[in-house]
């Protein structure tokens, strides 16, 4: 049986609440003080703790940082003084809900039901952090890089919370992934998931298509529509390229965020509505709000928690195992077992996939295709195997300029720009890694790259120096 550790100050709010938690299936704990709730965590795990915002000795908040070392209940902040910056702040510290007092019961009821439906998540959670460790999977994402696995960890944190979530990083990366992660990994899991890609949506038509339209509405509109949101409802709904909505839509979506509710095209009674966002954009947000292409105040409501996702050059070491996963991906479905080359895989970790993991994945397929047994370099796009020769790049123009041969592989373009940086920066890295807008831990991995391939072609010169010169001595005089 699930158990619950209620933490409220108020005796009769104490006592409905035990009573209320009770009949929903779970045993109960109540205390009044922050002291004893420590003490009760001490003794034994809860699968929900519903927690006063302010008790007598402290604010419920102080609380958090130990109920998350436990690393599995589920948060329940209720609270008589509500404030954005409050609920936005506790969404972020993992807080599953947030409720205001005179308590929906309604609603609390519905928490404590998902809560019910899936206390094992937090066990599951622990086996996907062990699985990545061990094998470089965590579910769907596959790496063993530190840039993956600290996404990895935060996608662990905001999945079982009900913030909202704003994915960014380029095409590719996978933000479409990381989205049904969050769904699957949080107490929503049982309710629908609904990707919804607001660029491949007409403007005329995406109003209707969010939050559906009565009969008679429009020219057309034969029957009622539901829109994606009563779609999503107990679920999850995915709005991807979210920056690509128009700006009198994205007003709507913030009433929505902010109220819970709206109202059908062509219709008069507000509908509440029940959905989580998490909503993706492969572009800079910050342009897109310079430019207008997104409101800010609705990015303020959509983040709050952001996710950066990591491009796949900068988490170069992970290339061979997702290569190989694609490969096994491949293998089950064509039935034919095929490895790639030492040479292969050399070049695929070099490249600087502009295109990322999605890239990536193209590649390997069109090679699977036209190779044999074993993938060799000569299956690989011309792009990825291309070798570079030193007319390929002119000498630097000034002292801040560099020019560069069109056709030139990015990942030579990359090396070449990054070489340059730093002789500009006089050796500095920090100053180049922050003027290339990359962590200094990428910096310093792409320098002992190109210094292990600088050693391999002089130990290749030198073994074939030595070649020559024994060739010469057997040379009759």
């Amino acid at each position: 049986m699930p158990h619950a550790l209620i933490v409220d100050d108020n005796n009769p709010t104490l006592d409905g609440l035990s009573t209320l938690v009770a009949a929903e299936g779970f045993t109960v704990s109540a205390v009044s003080t922050i002291e004893r709730a420590h003490v009760e965590l001490a003794e034994q795990t809860p699968d929900v703790v519903v927690l006063d915002l302010n008790l007598p000795d402290g604010s419920g908040m102080t609380l958090l940082d130990a109920v998350a070392c436990l690393e599995g209940p589920a948060v329940v902040l209720i609270t008589g003084h509500a404030s954005v910056d409050t609920a936005i702040e506790a969404l972020r510290r993992g807080v599953t809900d947030y409720l205001v007092k005179p308590i929906d019961v309604q609603r609390l009821r519905k928490i404590l039901g998902d809560i019910c439906k899936t206390t094992g998540l937090a066990s599951e959670i622990r086996d996907l952090k062990a699985a990545q460790r061990t094998s470089g999977r965590f579910g769907a994402i596959v790496g063993i890089s530190e840039a993956i696995q600290r996404a990895c960890e935060l996608i662990a944190r905001v999945a079982p919370s009900g913030a909202s979530v704003l994915i960014s990083g380029e095409s590719g990366t996978g933000k479409d992934v990381v989205a049904k992660i969050i769904h699957d990994l949080s107490r929503r899991r049982l309710g629908p998931y609904v990707p919804v890609n607001c660029s491949s949506i007409s403007p005329t038509l995406i109003e209707s298509e969010l939050f559906g339209h009565e009969r008679g509405s429009f020219t057309g509109a034969d029957r009622r529509h539901k829109g994606y949101f009563e779609r999503a409802s107990r679920g999850t709904l995915f709005l991807d390229e979210v920056t690509e909505m128009p700006l009198e839509l994205q007003a709507k979506l913030l009433r929505v965020l902010e109220t819970g509710s709206f109202v059908r095209l062509g219709g008069e009674e507000p509908l509440s509505v029940d959905v989580r966002i998490v909503a993706a954009s492969n572009r800079s947000v910050p342009e897109a709000i310079e430019k207008g292409r997104l409101r800010e105040d609705l990015y303020y409501r959509l983040k709050v928690f952001q996710l950066n996702l990591p491009t796949l050059r900068e988490r170069a070491e992970d290339v061979p195992l997702l290569a190989q996963w694609f490969l096994d991906e491949f293998t089950n479905v064509e039935g034919r077992r095929k490895t790639l080359s030492q040479e292969s895989l050399n070049l695929l970790r070099a490249y600087a996939w502009p295109g990322n993991v999605r890239e990536l994945r193209n590649v390997v397929y069109s090679a699977y295709i036209l190779s044999g047994d074993t993938i060799e370099a000569h299956s690989l796009p011309p792009e990825v195997r291309s070798p570079v020769s030193p007319g390929d790049v002119k000498p630097v123009v000034d002292s801040d300029s560099l020019t560069l041969k069109v056709g030139m592989p990015i990942a030579e373009a990359e090396r070449r720009l990054i070489m340059a940086t730093l002789e500009q920066c006089n050796g500095n890295k920090s100053k180049t890694a922050e003027l290339l807008r990359v962590s200094l831990k990428t910096l310093y991995n792409r320098l002992a790259s190109y210094r292990s391939e600088e050693e391999e072609e002089e130990e290749e010169s030198e073994a074939e120096s030595s070649a020559v010169l024994v060739n010469d001595s057997s040379m009759p005089k």
